[in-house]
């Protein structure tokens, strides 16, 4: 959430900072998903991961000689 709204931002100031986290929050609220769905989501996303031999930082694993 901080990534949504500081990354790559230039607000004024203290106040349009904290406008844009509330507006990011009233939207997700708004869009949110049901929990089993999330949770199916990162379950298939993690076996994908696993079947690449990608590690948790984007890296595949490296090749064993």
């Amino acid at each position: 959430m901080r990534q949504f709204t500081v990354g790559n931002s230039n607000h004024r100031n203290h106040t349009a900072q904290t406008r844009a986290l509330h507006a990011y929050l009233r939207w997700r609220n708004a869009n949110a998903r049901h929990r089993d769905i999330l949770a199916a989501q990162r379950r298939e996303r993690a076996r994908i991961r696993s079947e690449k031999g990608i590690r948790w930082g984007g890296r595949p694993r490296a090749a064993e000689t």
